[in-house]
């Protein structure tokens, strides 16, 4: 930037728009003053040297990030390509995978591509035991799970025995509903509040990878367990705020929705909430006492918005036979500010 209006050169590996620093230049600098020349990038040199279809690939950077990223993409039958920090990271990754139920995924390391070193070798994540690696690599993954792999499914109401929790968690079928009605769009950013486990924070995340979420929970052992629920789901960017509701979402970006699932017991929290929402964004809460419920309807009769109840009922044994048990009724609010 001190060298603008004289000619600079910048030298930069690959394709310099592909988790490359092109696009952190053109953020600071009019892409009219810059001419680009890429080269072929890690993925297009590990595709060729495979015969894999890029399109129908998983592009993945773990250079300086935490592979915890990878979680959502150990889908059996897909492929995976994942550019590493350094030597160690085929070896980290394979843990990862052998310890999460894909130890059969076939690993090819593909090193110091289209350079006099350039190196190419394939085990199972398993059996991977290939010591020294360059510094300069990309992981393929064929991916292969076991029966009893962690396979995260695409649809929203994962199964309520993959997250941690202490049983303050918004249940899978409630949490399916309540993802449909606030309505996640690319890039948005969701305020989940009073998130107990963070399921619905990370379900949010989880629709696309530029999601963004914040999640508010005053207890520190739920903060703590949250964290760990990220980390485990691959989404490891959710923001956790410790403290209490309203006080802590003071200085908190503009939110697109915000989810209350614990903590409106009062006007003020919905107040707050409302004030916080830009136009057009959704506000979705869910009640299971009288009490809250009161609230709801005295609001949906002020603002209008949707009004629904969510009852659910399973199978459960009565006596030698089978009978339906009701869970606790929602009443759901969702509201679309103006």
């Amino acid at each position: 930037m001190r060298h603008r209006g004289r000619p600079v050169c910048v030298l930069a590996s690959g394709d310099p728009f592909h988790y490359g620093v092109g696009a952190v230049l053109a953020r600071r600098i009019d892409p009219r003053e810059m001419v680009v020349v890429p080269a072929p990038s890690a993925f297009s040199l590990a595709a060729a040297r495979l015969g894999w279809s890029l399109p129908q690939t998983v592009l993945l950077s773990l250079h300086g990030r935490t592979l915890d990223l990878i979680r959502p993409h150990l889908q059996p039958g897909a492929r995976i390509l994942a550019l590493t920090s350094d030597g160690e990271g085929p070896a980290a990754l394979a843990n990862l995978l052998a310890g999460t139920g894909f130890g059969a995924s076939r690993l090819t390391v593909l090193e110091a591509l289209g350079g006099p070193r350039e190196r190419i070798r394939g085990t199972t994540a398993a059996g991977f035991e290939f010591g020294t690696t360059n510094a300069l690599n990309v992981v393929a993954i064929e991916v292969e799970g076991a029966p009893q792999a962690r396979v995260l499914s695409r649809a929203p109401g994962l199964p309520d025995n993959l997250f941690e929790h202490d049983g303050q968690i918004t249940k899978r079928d409630i949490r399916a509903v309540t993802l449909s009605s606030l309505g996640p769009r690319r890039g948005e950013l969701l305020w989940d509040v009073g998130a107990g486990s963070g399921s619905v924070a990370i379900e949010w995340m989880l629709a696309d990878p530029l999601m963004r979420a914040i999640a508010v929970e005053e207890r520190a052992d739920r903060a703590a367990r949250i964290r760990r629920n990220a980390a485990a789901f691959g989404v490891p960017g959710l923001d956790i705020i410790e403290g209490a509701a309203p006080a802590a979402l003071s200085g908190l970006a503009t939110p697109d929705a915000i989810f209350i699932g614990g903590g409106a017991s009062d006007t003020g929290m919905l107040d707050a909430a409302a004030r916080a929402l830009r136009s057009g964004g959704r506000l979705v809460v869910n009640a299971v006492t009288l009490e809250t419920e009161a609230l709801l309807l005295a609001r949906h009769a002020a603002l209008g918005g949707e009004l629904i109840r969510i009852a659910i009922l399973r199978a459960a044994p009565v006596g030698e036979k089978t009978g339906w048990r009701a869970a606790m009724p929602v009443t759901q609010w969702l509201w679309t500010k103006p």
